[in-house]
């Protein structure tokens, strides 16, 4: 539950704006959530994507970082899931957890959801790729599991 550092949101957001997109567009956005109440208002409209109202797909974390991506080029959502892919890696490099949560794509396309991103002043046809909840890992964190053999071929 505890609140990370605004060191800590900075640089996994960095990490984000660092991540390859195709020809260099840099198009997709992130938006950094902190305060309880729009957390609780993402929680319930992701929770209604899954017809699951009386649960928390945030898991109480106290951040949550929102990619978007410009639905006008070929490569949005690629580009977008490099940046969540940025992110994760940033994160867990800061002794930070985070866990990619799904239905971003479903929350946004709401009216709700468009609504939220109007207020914030996000202009054009963006589609959520994901969303990114953080926070200090409650415990030891989980040893990998083991890579599974034969995922790598080599042309000759």
């Amino acid at each position: 539950p505890e609140q990370i550092t605004a060191e800590g949101l900075e640089a996994v957001t960095t990490a984000g704006t660092w991540a390859a997109t195709a020809m260099g567009r840099q198009s997709p956005v992130m938006v950094a959530v902190q305060d309880k109440e729009t957390l609780a208002e993402l929680s319930r409209l992701n929770a209604a994507v899954m017809g699951r109202e009386d649960t928390d797909p945030f898991y109480g974390a106290p951040a949550l970082l929102i990619v978007l991506s410009d639905r006008q080029y070929s490569t949005y959502l690629y580009d977008g899931s490099l940046v969540m892919g940025n992110m994760m890696n940033a994160a867990h490099a800061l002794g930070l957890g985070s866990c990619w949560i799904h239905r971003a794509r479903e929350e946004f396309d709401s009216p709700e959801g468009k609504e939220l991103l109007r207020t914030l002043g996000i202009k054009g046809d963006y589609e959520g790729i994901g969303n990114l909840i953080v926070g200090y890992p409650d415990g030891e964190i989980p040893e990998a599991k083991p890579r599974r053999e034969g995922r790598v071929f080599y042309a000759k």
